[in-house]
């Protein structure tokens, strides 16, 4: 589809999370978490590596103990995407890896303790132009606004927030960004609809323990779709208890849903009915196996009959409308070949690749152009 997005962002202050932009106009970063063991470097240097290659922009590592933070050092020494570090209470640890080169800190001001240690992990982060994420959790309210508010509400991640940035005002810091999740999509929704006027720095969307792979993926795309239509939002993460990897594809997928970013085919299918010409749901689950390697952005479409195939063709990169008794393929808008159902998935293979081939050729020589 040739379509762009109709959303206006909310204007935010940008912030640099090693070199990726967050905030402003840059386009919003996709985010995940390894789930490894950190001490394990081996192993947790191979999930970041999958997490990149699936396209992650951004990537977060919980560092509990000193010696997760030494571990810290060699996993940063080894990858290239920006790291964030998950840290919970001991300034020593934050000390340690802003000194290791991690990109940011996940820290929560509040939750260090004295003045003296918070004051030294503001020092350090400003001396190394690193930025703070706050991140509050219905889950985890402090007890005071547990016992002001009864439960979690939006309201008291609201407050939870703002006492943290409070503490980052008085040592005049101001590059971080903000998360407010909470499990209930409506609850993440309003918090972060209330915290958007009050501030102008970034939002890190999230609905937290959204729950398993498919579960989690719709209650993510339903809370998340909300806030950025509404135009809130500089960088998610789609929290899902699956593989880390499919948390990057499913924030991508609702990216590109809102012509927010592109990245990938963008697949436009039928569900199939009896009028279909070919199987379109085998004919789906094959090129999605294929192509997933592919990242150029590409919009295919494969409708099973001629009823809706031609229209949905037509405004496709590539589309395919089956037809009796061969499919009609168009490209970029105008009929090209027909297909026989035998060789149907070998030959849309051959022939969206070599249309990925043709664009990142033609991107290339457009990036030589503009450097001479």
């Amino acid at each position: 589809m040739k379509s762009e997005s109709w959303i206006k962002r909310r204007k935010s202050r940008q912030i640099m999370v090693g070199d990726v932009p967050v905030g402003g106009d840059a386009p919003i970063a996709v985010q995940s978490m390894t789930n490894t063991e950190t001490c394990d470097v081996a192993a947790t240097v191979g999930q970041i590596q999958a997490l990149q290659e699936a396209g992650a922009d951004i990537v977060r590592v919980s560092v509990p103990s000193m010696e997760a933070a030494e571990a810290f050092r060699e996993i940063r020494a080894r990858v290239t995407v920006p790291l964030v570090a998950d840290i919970h209470f001991d300034h020593k640890i934050a000390l340690k890896v802003a000194e290791y080169g991690v990109d940011c800190l996940r820290i929560n001001p509040g939750n260090i303790g004295r003045e003296d240690r918070i004051a030294a992990v503001i020092s350090a982060a400003k001396d190394r132009g690193i930025p703070i994420r706050i991140g509050v959790n219905a889950g985890s309210l402090e007890k005071a606004l547990q016992r002001k508010y009864g439960e979690p509400t939006p309201a008291a991640l609201v407050e939870s927030a703002m006492r943290h940035i409070e503490i980052l005002d008085r040592h005049d810091f101001q590059d971080y960004k903000v998360s407010l999740k909470a499990s209930d999509v409506f609850m993440a929704v309003s918090a972060y609809r209330l915290i958007a006027d009050q501030i102008e720095q970034p939002l890190h969307l999230g609905i937290t323990e959204a729950g398993g792979f498919r579960s989690g993926t719709v209650k993510s795309a339903i809370g998340l779709g909300m806030l950025l239509a509404e135009g809130i939002g500089d960088t998610l993460r789609v929290s899902l208890a699956a593989d880390p990897v499919q948390e990057v594809k499913v924030g991508f997928d609702i990216l590109k849903s809102l012509h927010l970013r592109s990245r990938g085919i963008n697949f436009i299918a039928c569900p199939s009915c009896s009028r279909q010409n070919f199987d379109v749901i085998s004919t789906m689950n094959d090129l999605e196996a294929r192509l997933e390697d592919v990242n150029v952005p590409l919009d295919v479409a494969i409708i099973g009959c001629i009823v809706n195939g031609p229209g949905e063709a037509k405004e496709a990169d590539i589309g395919l409308t089956g037809g009796t008794p061969r499919n009609l393929l168009y490209i970029d808008g105008a009929p090209n070949q027909k297909l026989e159902n035998e060789s149907l998935v070998d030959n849309l293979e051959r022939i969206i690749r070599s249309a990925v081939d043709k664009r990142q050729t033609m991107d290339a020589a457009v990036i030589a152009r503009d450097r001479s």
